[in-house]
């Protein structure tokens, strides 16, 4: 594995006596006061890159999460090549899962797939909980990622209850959640005792990573905007609060983040994050409004505008900044993930350009 030591590059050049902590995405995280705007990309480590595509061939997506030296040099790829201002753990939604005894596997081009989809309560009994025994290449992998890391900030992550049970549900992944929705309108007991199974394997997922060194950690609810905000607030919302405010204790900052949660949003805030990640479709001063004053936001610059040519990419990166000054907190990124088809030397001309412009804005307050 070419390794590659990135302590001594924190973003913005300064060595902190308090290592990530003081760093500019946690600071931002925590609604606090930043030389510059921090920016990194959900989906940065990964087939945008090269680099990437080259270590990942003939690797299989679960095999290549339980190798720790495969994951290190992953998650530093994007680092190294962007300059970004946090690395977030190359692993998968559904490596806890597989790890509590689901028989699943990641297909390419599809996405998981489960080989037994939950229809009972039995199914659920089957799902164990987990302890770092049970991943303990992700408990290597973070180890080794601080280490090289140093003062750059290090994100954990995990899929939210309704994601991941929406997966089991449907087998696979699902453009209307039919059959997830007909399980929590037509069993909802079923679905609290399954929602609150996998609260319970996220939760202990999530400590192995802050336990072994992460310094923020990233709830994913990627489907939760199929749902009403009526029927979030009965299905999904106890269950993430479980996972969110359980960690309060953690001491690390944490992000809720979901993909077409506009109406969702002041729910979301509810669950016990600090940080709220937006997508593209809602504005982040108008987000803030929705989400309360007490919380920090994330985005949201559309991934398809990497596409664009360079000068309507910076109008919006500009936009989103100012935006972004209007609330209570801001960590730059995208509105959802990095899509395989952008051109890298984008991402990384987008990082200069947020750290230069809110340098700038910086300076002058």
């Amino acid at each position: 594995m070419a390794t590659d030591t990135t302590g001594d590059a924190a973003r913005d050049d300064v060595t902190r006596p308090d290592g990530p902590a003081d760093s500019p995405f946690v600071r931002a995280c925590r609604r606090q006061s930043v030389p510059h705007t921090p920016v990194w990309f959900m989906r940065q480590a990964g087939r945008s890159l090269p680099e990437y595509r080259e270590i990942r061939a003939n690797v299989a997506m679960l095999e290549s999460c339980r190798r720790p030296e495969l994951v290190t040099e992953i998650t530093l790829q994007p680092v190294r090549r962007h300059n970004v201002d946090a690395a977030i753990l190359f692993s998968d939604i559904v490596v806890p899962v597989a790890a509590a005894g689901v028989d699943l596997d990641i297909v390419p081009g599809t996405g998981p797939v489960v080989a037994e989809p939950v229809r009972t309560a039995a199914d659920v009994e089957r799902i164990r909980l987990i302890d770092r025994s049970d991943v303990g290449y992700v408990d290597e992998a973070v180890r080794m990622l601080v280490k090289e890391l140093g003062d750059t900030p290090l994100i954990g992550f995990a899929g939210a209850p309704f994601t991941l049970a929406s997966y089991l549900v449907e087998g696979g992944p699902s453009r209307t959640h039919a059959k997830t929705k007909a399980l929590m309108y037509g069993e909802p007991d079923l679905w609290h005792a399954l929602a609150g199974r996998l609260a319970e394997v996220t939760s202990a997922f999530l400590r192995v990573q802050i336990e072994a060194g992460v310094s923020a950690v990233q709830l994913f609810d990627s489907w939760a905007g199929a749902l009403s905000e009526a029927d979030y607030r009965r299905f999904v919302l106890p269950h993430s609060t479980a996972v969110l405010s359980g960690l309060a204790d953690a001491g690390v900052p944490r992000i809720h983040f979901g993909v077409g949660t506009a109406e969702l949003l002041g729910a979301m805030g509810e669950a016990g994050a600090d940080v709220v990640g937006v997508d593209w479709r809602t504005p982040l001063n108008v987000a803030t409004g929705r989400i309360g004053p007490d919380k920090a936001v994330q985005g949201n610059l559309d991934p398809c505008l990497l596409f664009a040519p360079w000068p309507v990419i910076e109008a919006e990166v500009r936009r989103i900044l100012d935006e972004g000054r209007a609330t209570p907190g801001h960590v730059f990124n995208l509105g959802h993930g990095v899509l395989p088809e952008t051109d890298p030397e984008v991402l990384t001309r987008v990082v200069a350009l947020v750290h230069e412009l809110s340098a700038r804005s910086a300076d002058r307050d």
